[in-house]
């Protein structure tokens, strides 16, 4: 090769030193810059959770004035705390006003049914009155009339075998176990009797004490079975007075302790006495049960209704 072209092929091909040098510049600038990012991010991170910053300003301002402002706070917000209030079964306050009371009568039942059979006829409506002995339920009682008489057939029967076996047992032709038993069956058709004598007197439930139907559990001509539940009947007259008292009041709370009911119902006051107190007292409410009567007859007054006593002697 001629020596001019030798000297432009070396001039036009990159120097490998250079080469060299300027890859090493640019990668020790990289790594710089790496780092350099790196630090950055590592100095930042630390600013992030700054919004907890304003926790350590929260400690009360040095300082007199300081001080009684931070007190200021704690006082009103003792001050405003509610109120507990008493335990369940204890009055509000001493007077008694706060006692709930609830009105229930001197007797209550339900009738049931002992046959079975079919309803011909009840004694009354919802919230009819009833006088004692009257008709509640009547039932259709044909089929008990009939086994009566067929029962009263076979009592017939079995004295006629009976008078028969006695006389044969006279000319010898019966032994003195036929006679035994002959007699036994007339006893046996004589209880049947009495059975059907009984159930027939189920046909006609009478009201056990004067007072009112508060529920039906049947309808004319439905049928039912022994057992079922009938009519709810509750007395009239005066009503009892139940209640819950404190226990600290037994110093003076006695039978026949004078008391005042006020009923919601009527927004009237009626006179009571004490008739019977528990001989237990609830250790939970620290509370005592009571049972009063109501001084008169009110006619406006219903079982089921309730208000507050009030203790003249709470006072």
């Amino acid at each position: 090769m001629p020596r001019s072209q030798k000297i432009a092929v070396r001039q036009g091909a990159p120097r490998p030193a250079a080469a060299l040098v300027a890859a090493f510049c640019l990668g020790a600038a990289g790594v710089f810059g790496v780092a350099s990012f790196a630090s950055a991010q590592m100095q930042v991170k630390p600013a992030a959770p700054q919004p907890a910053a304003p926790k350590p300003a929260a400690p009360q301002p040095a300082g007199p004035a300081g001080g009684s402002a931070s007190q200021a706070p704690a006082a009103g917000a003792t001050s405003a705390m509610p109120t507990v209030p008493p335990p369940a079964g204890l009055p509000a306050n001493d007077a008694g006003s706060g006692i709930r009371v609830l009105l229930i009568p001197q007797q209550e039942t339900t009738v049931v049914s002992q046959i079975v059979g079919q309803i011909n006829r009840l004694g009354g409506d919802l919230g009819a009155a009833v006088n004692k002995g009257s008709s509640l339920v009547v039932f259709d009682c044909s089929e008990l009339d009939a086994r009566l008489k067929m029962s009263e057939a076979e009592l017939a029967s079995a004295r006629e075998q009976h008078q028969a076996k006695v006389r044969l047992q006279g000319l010898n032709a019966a032994g003195e176990v036929e006679v035994s038993m002959a007699a036994a069956a007339v006893e046996k058709a004589r209880a049947q009797i009495d059975v059907s004598k009984a159930q027939l007197k189920q046909c006609v439930i009478p009201a056990p004490f004067a007072g009112r139907i508060v529920k039906l559990h049947v309808r004319q001509f439905q049928g039912v079975t022994a057992g079922q539940p009938l009519v709810d009947l509750v007395s009239g007259g005066p009503l009892k007075v139940k209640l819950n008292a404190p226990s600290r009041w037994l110093s003076w709370l006695k039978n026949g302790t004078k008391f005042e009911v006020r009923i919601d119902e009527t927004g009237k006051t009626y006179p009571a006495v004490v008739s019977a107190i528990n001989g237990r007292v609830d250790a939970v409410s620290q509370s005592i049960e009571l049972e009063g009567r109501v001084g008169g007859t009110f006619p406006e007054l219903l079982a089921g209704m309730s208000g507050n006593a009030v203790f003249s002697q709470a006072r």
